[in-house]
């Protein structure tokens, strides 16, 4: 079984006038992300939505020494971007529950979430990781996934990063170090 695991697609990390966005290179994956996405939902995989949740200004979290403010609770930051959020939004209108949407405090989605559970009570073994950023929360997320012996796939055309060269980096670093799958145009 597989699933589908989307990070931090949201305006803050990819609209322009984004909090922390990633701008353009985000932007750049909106259409490939929302296919896989689809692509997912008609194969009725399981799809998670592991998206940053942060409070406003919170001193304690260790992010805030790194960052600006970002992905806070009840902010138009945190809604997914551009067509992917358009369509999520379409099927929660039409009552469609395809996926499951979780709040993650830190950069690893396993870190604090129920994701794992999820995965295991569906007998899920494979997962397929996009979103943003490649070498920050998707490769947190690799990490863990990879320890938790799962079968990893990264979409590189459905991945992006503020940074270039830690984007290259990571790809690398999930082939030739966890052993993932990197794919682009992947179709199943």
């Amino acid at each position: 079984m597989k699933a589908l695991i989307v990070i931090d697609y949201t305006n803050d990390f990819v609209a322009e006038d984004g909090r922390l966005t990633c701008g353009e290179r985000g932007q750049s994956i909106d259409k490939r992300l929302t296919e896989l996405t689809k692509l997912f939902i008609e194969q009725d995989h399981f799809i998670a939505f592991a998206i940053d949740a942060h409070k406003e200004k919170d001193p304690h979290h260790p992010e805030a020494k790194l960052f600006p403010s970002h992905n806070v609770i009840g902010t138009k930051g945190r809604a997914l971007y551009g067509s992917l959020g358009q369509y999520i939004d379409d099927l929660t209108y039409e009552g469609i529950d395809k996926y499951h949407w979780m709040d993650k405090t830190r950069y690893s989605a396993f870190a604090g979430t129920d994701l794992e559970l999820k995965l295991r009570e569906r007998n899920i073994d494979e997962i397929h990781l996009v979103g943003v950023c490649t070498d920050i929360c998707i490769l947190h997320t690799a990490v863990d996934a990879y320890n938790k012996g799962f079968t990893i796939t990264v979409h590189s055309d459905a991945v992006e990063s503020f940074n270039p060269e830690g984007h290259s980096w990571a790809l690398q670093h999930f082939s030739q170090t966890l052993g993932a799958n990197v794919v682009e145009n992947w179709k199943e």
